[in-house]
């Protein structure tokens, strides 16, 4: 059984596209559990209406605290963590679900096509897929959007990192592959949301990205705020 676990904080305008091609997809064997940040919208009424499994945590506002709650109250040997702005193509779970079993692997992350997309963002994901297919020989790194891991592991290394406030993502796979195997999901790219780079401005943006970056590289924690990187204000 495979266990989606999506975080949210004021995520209704969203959710609903997430769900819906969730919904749509031939692969059944699955739980949704929407892990919540106490948000003050429709996003919990969505979720319901989805019949999704739902906790709520309104004392801490960050997904690493949301994915572990929802990792907690997960029934499936497989879990999968995707952002409420992502969207799955079809035969997604699949394919993945497929390709992770026959892989044997213990954790994978997503190469990534932005959506929606314009020629600029092909570029930045053109290069920033090719930084994951290196950096999954020596250095795991996945974006928090789309990361699938198995729950014995997880419980293993006790989850996410919650002391560590940006890209935690990364350091998530770097300590799960040293349990097992990582390697990016090479049959379907994940839709991620380009919501960032069309609010905050496309090179804002991209430059605080190549600067979180760089700490990854050089294996540096960011547990202080080194920069404007917001959660659930879009």
């Amino acid at each position: 059984m495979l266990s989606i676990i999506i975080p949210t904080l004021n995520e209704e305008k969203y959710l609903p596209n997430l769900l819906k091609s969730i919904k749509k997809q031939e692969f059944i064997d699955y739980e949704i559990i929407v892990s919540d940040g106490g948000s003050q919208d429709k996003t919990i009424k969505i979720a319901e209406q989805y019949d999704c499994r739902v906790i709520i945590d309104s004392e801490h506002h960050h997904p690493s605290w949301q994915r572990n709650n929802g990792a907690k109250i997960a029934k499936g040997q497989y879990l999968l963590f995707l952002d409420a702005d992502s969207v799955l193509q079809d035969n997604f779970l699949q394919l993945t679900v497929d390709e992770f079993v026959n892989r044997r692997l213990t954790v994978a992350g997503f190469y990534i096509k932005f959506n929606p997309n314009r020629p600029i963002y092909s570029i930045y994901s053109f290069f920033f897929n090719i930084f994951l297919f290196l950096r999954q020989y020596y250095l795991p790194s996945a974006v928090g959007a789309g990361i699938m891991a198995t729950r014995e592991e997880h419980q293993h290394i006790q989850g996410f990192d919650v002391s560590i406030l940006l890209v935690e993502d990364y350091d998530y796979c770097q300590r799960l592959a040293k349990q097992g195997k990582f390697r990016m999901i090479k049959s379907q790219k994940l839709l991620y949301s380009s919501r960032r780079l069309e609010s905050e401005g496309k090179f804002i943006t991209l430059l605080r990205w190549l600067k979180m970056g760089i700490f990854t590289c050089f294996n540096l924690k960011i547990r202080k705020k080194v920069m404007k990187y917001d959660f659930g204000k879009f």
